[in-house]
């Protein structure tokens, strides 16, 4: 059964949610500070009377100590004990507040009325239901103790922002009660549904929820626990090309892992390419098999049993010799290959226009093509050096032609002594924000005389049209970089802020950085070639996975999640709107 493509692209989508908290809690403490002015600001001047805040001037500030009080003492009630939360969470309740106080003033202007004290009682209420929503479903806490606590901190701030002459009036205001008390039975209300959104696949959609955010602090062993339960054991491969040089004790690897990095950092397998790397001595290219997040490893101990089991990869064929590269084009699809022994290596790419992963289908395929033609071990690479949507039918089916077309040219061209030279940025200052620990790396393959460059980095795709501008660098240079893969890493330097949740190589740095960097340790693998064997490697690992069934139920719970919040907030918006007439 092949798994919706959809569903990891929907949660991925879901990603822009996250964003809706700021960046720092920094942010937070003064906005909060600065809207809690406008609380106390707004109910002097529009609810109490002017002349009461010159009398009362003390209680902006105490209100505002008050607030960054009970903003540490939150901190306590929850489950991770965060402090960037609580500040979030009071800033947007403080904000559910001073809108209610100003809609209460618009409302009495606009319907020329008078002003009612109720909307004091109503925003105090309209806040802590807010702190019973965001409490049970982000913060870990019970929907019981969230009702014991979800007052404390409107309640804190009331007692020294309203004189306490007006205690009694303005609490007691049945209106205020009503529409407040309201509100918290309808976020309750609300908070029960949505952790039951993803039944019966997902017991609870709130601690699906609460593990993300706090994996998103480096804290990862719930969701890593979670996703694990979930997961099932699979035989997977992985294929490895080792060229080496005993004389002068040279080695590099080129790997296809058939597990798939992610799924999110820094969960998991998310930083694979780059453990792998280094556990190959920092001399290796982790390459993007076609694979898919079903094949993603859920945790650190399957990372390191799978990193472990590949010591006893089996040498399956050895040889001195491969073809030169062909390289075939059709229409926006294009294949390179070479031929190594009888073991094609072939690398697909939609570059300049990109696509996602590419699917499986054309893994089957294309081997079966190969085997039917008597081809030893069939990898394959998905370059994955340009961003894109799912590869369309058109484009699929040129890629396969391609790729068929690239395999009968191959078996009839001739062999030639190879020389391999490689090169990395290990050495050199390039950290940037969308490039992974593993930095850029190259390989010079001479065949026949003539030099061939291959690109690699340990990157989560790229920007598109990147590639191309690099390999013209390259050729205005008389170099032939045949192409540039990416890892398709989901390790994140650092948290990006944007509907991908990454940069894509090239978003930060220009090309013609990346070009300048590339030609360096170009020049360098070159003077570095020397005559080499090669050995093809295979390895199989039974390993946890997290399949498909997994993504499916997590994008079905965020959807209903999805559609019960915007019901209640279209109701609760109705509801309250009538406040503002009464």
């Amino acid at each position: 059964m092949e798994r919706d493509p959809d569903d990891v692209s929907n949660i991925h989508s879901r990603f822009s949610l996250t964003l809706i908290n700021p960046g720092s809690h920094y942010f937070s403490l003064v906005v909060s500070l600065v809207v809690a002015t406008v609380t106390v600001l707004a109910t002097y001047l529009g609810y109490i009377g002017e002349a009461s805040f010159y009398e009362n001037w003390y209680r902006l500030p105490l209100a505002l100590g008050i607030l960054v009080l009970t903003q540490l003492l939150d901190t306590r009630f929850t489950k991770k004990k965060e402090y960037s939360k609580s500040l979030h969470s009071s800033l947007f309740g403080n904000m559910l507040w001073t809108v209610t106080l100003l809609m209460g003033v618009l409302s009495s202007i606009v319907l020329s009325k008078e002003i009612e004290l109720f909307f004091i009682t109503f925003g105090l209420l309209l806040f802590a239901s807010f702190r019973i929503g965001i409490y049970t479903t982000t913060l870990g806490v019970s929907l019981k103790k969230a009702w014991a606590i979800c007052l404390i901190q409107p309640i804190a701030m009331y007692l020294v922002l309203i004189p306490q002459e007006m205690w009694a009036s303005t609490l007691s205001e049945p209106l205020g009660l009503a529409y407040g008390i309201s509100f918290m039975i309808i976020a309750s209300v609300w908070s029960v549904l949505t952790d039951r959104a993803g039944r019966p696949a997902m017991e609870s959609t709130h601690k699906t929820i609460q593990a993300y955010l706090a994996s998103q602090g480096n804290d990862f062993a719930d969701a890593e626990e979670l996703m694990e339960r979930r997961s099932s054991e699979t035989k997977v491969s992985t294929a490895q090309i080792r060229f080496s040089n005993q004389k002068e004790n040279k080695e590099f690897r080129m790997v296809l892992p058939e597990i798939h990095p992610g799924p999110y950092h820094p969960v998991g397998g998310s930083n694979i390419p780059y453990l792998i790397y280094k556990n190959m001595n920092s001399s290796a290219m982790i390459m993007h098999s076609i694979s898919d997040h079903a094949l993603n490893l859920p945790s650190k101990n399957e990372v390191e049993k799978y990193i472990k089991n590949l010591e006893s990869s089996k040498v399956k064929e050895e040889g001195m010799k491969c073809t030169e590269p062909v390289t075939v084009q059709i229409n926006r699809s294009r294949v390179t290959g070479l031929l190594f022994g009888n073991n094609p290596l072939l690398f697909l790419s939609l570059s300049p226009h990109g696509m996602e992963d590419v699917p499986s289908y054309m893994k089957t395929d294309i081997i079966q093509y190969a085997n039917n033609r008597n081809y030893g071990r069939t990898m394959i690479v998905d370059c994955h050096n340009a961003m894109g949507e799912e590869i369309s039918k058109e484009d699929g089916e040129d890629m396969l032609k391609a790729a068929k077309s690239c395999l009968d040219t191959l078996i009839k061209k001739e062999s030639h002594p190879i020389e391999i030279g490689y090169a990395n940025t290990d050495d050199m200052d390039v950290w940037t924000e969308d490039l992974g620990m593993g930095g850029l790396g190259i390989i010079c393959l001479k065949i026949n005389g003539k030099k061939y460059f291959l690109g690699w980095a340990d990157a989560n795709n790229m920007e598109n049209g990147v590639r191309e501008k690099i390999v013209e660098t390259f050729a205005k240079r008389d170099y032939q970089l045949l192409e540039i893969c990416t890892s398709d890493t989901h390790y994140a330097p650092v948290k990006a802020r944007n509907r991908n949740g990454y940069y894509q190589l090239g978003l930060i740095t220009s090309a013609d950085r990346l070009s300048k960097w590339f030609f360096q340790i170009a020049r360098t693998a070159e003077n570095d070639t020397s005559s080499v064997k090669f050995e093809i490697l295979e390895n199989e690992s039974n390993v946890m996975v997290m399949g498909q069934g997994i993504y499916e139920d997590y994008s079905k719970a965020l959807d209903n999640s999805l559609k019960i919040t915007k019901g209640f907030v279209i109701g609760g918006v109705v509801f309250f709107a009538t406040s503002l007439f009464l």
